[in-house]
């Protein structure tokens, strides 16, 4: 994983050749586009970028989401589209015998994908179903919850699609399937066997594999750039699998966040949104005097341990600032709020 910002002389959709774009607070936010998102995706895939989007919602048809992203000007096939409902069945399916019965607590898409496996869906806990899979969707009832949670008191393997605490809606951010998972792990003390979603790697792992058609062989994993807004889920995964990664600040995650990451959640590159697709990204560097420089922009931990920046509206200066805080801090200098500079108008876009 990286210890600090990387740079690319080349444009990201020539330097990689395939992305593993996130959905939510990359491309869409609910029902909306986020701006400049459509454009940038196609003039990467001009440059010969292929283009695969990975969500952790589990909820929603591949051919739902492809339609809803062929309605903001995209080309995409659902197969295009892997949701961690399509990755669980593929783990489930490899990790019980064929035809075992699989208690499902998620929507139609998790149902279908499971189905599809060869495995049989049961609805109660006294089937002695061999695997309990959960997923998010907004119609989720307590009984449900408490059918997965005697299941897996009873000895039942527990896979989830994934651990996201919350979820971007239109209208802010609401509990995601990590907050419902949260609730069988405290009545049966058991955590899952494994996750589809991301922090996981096993998304981006299956996104490869169904990437490389008609056996072909899937794209070497340092050609692959993960994409995503959210450090704790998008970016880990990455790291966790040895994939680069862009973080982008169209989402969920903020200047401050990434001033503050930990080794284990920083990305290879960090752009205000996808438009960094098409663009050369200055690198990083540090001087002789402890400065940090990105292009035109620098920052610097001064006499009073306040971090300073060039230009807070600039992309730069947040590259040179992140370096800055993230060498102080890998050596052991404590870093708050309170001594970062304000970089609030970064993600609103231009």
């Amino acid at each position: 994983m990286p210890a600090y910002l990387r740079g690319s002389d080349r444009p990201l959709a020539e330097a990689y050749a395939l992305a593993l774009l996130d959905l939510d607070g990359v491309v869409y936010r609910g029902k909306n586009p986020v701006d400049h998102a459509s454009d940038a995706i196609r003039d990467a895939e001009r440059r010969g970028m292929a283009i695969e989007y990975t969500t952790n919602n589990s909820s929603r048809f591949q051919s739902v989401v492809a339609d809803q992203l062929i309605g903001f000007g995209l080309s995409v096939e659902p197969r295009q589209v892997i949701t961690s409902s399509v990755v669980a069945a593929r783990m489930v399916a490899r990790a019980v015998p064929h035809g075992a019965k699989v208690l499902v607590v998620g929507a139609e898409h998790l149902r279908e994908e499971i189905a599809r496996q060869g495995l049989e869906i049961v609805e109660r806990a006294e089937d002695d179903p061999a695997a309990v899979v959960q997923g998010w969707y907004p119609d989720m009832t307590w009984n449900q919850l408490a059918q997965a949670a005697f299941a897996v008191e009873r000895g039942a393997a527990y896979y989830v699609t994934n651990r996201d605490l919350t979820i971007p809606r239109e209208l802010g951010i609401a509990p995601g399937c990590g907050s419902m998972v949260q609730a069988v792990v405290n009545a049966t003390g058991v955590q899952p066997a494994a996750c589809a979603g991301k922090p996981e790697s096993a998304m981006y792992d299956e996104a490869r594999l169904l990437a490389a058609a008609d056996g072909a062989e899937p794209v070497r994993r340092e050609l692959c750039l993960a994409i995503g807004d959210r450090l704790d889920t998008d970016i880990e995964a990455g790291n966790r699998g040895g994939y680069d990664s862009l973080a982008v600040l169209t989402g969920v995650t903020n200047p401050h966040e990434l001033m503050l990451a930990p080794r284990h959640l920083r990305p290879t590159f960090i752009a205000r949104d996808l438009r960094a697709l098409n663009e050369p990204i200055p690198a990083p560097r540090r001087e002789p005097d402890g400065r940090w420089v990105c292009g035109r922009d620098e920052a610097a931990i001064d006499a009073a341990g306040r971090l300073t920046v060039s230009d807070a509206t600039a992309m730069d200066a947040l590259r040179a600032a992140c370096c800055a805080a993230w060498e102080a801090s890998d050596n052991g200098r404590a870093l708050d709020a309170d001594i970062l500079p304000d970089f609030g108008l970064i993600g609103a876009g231009e």
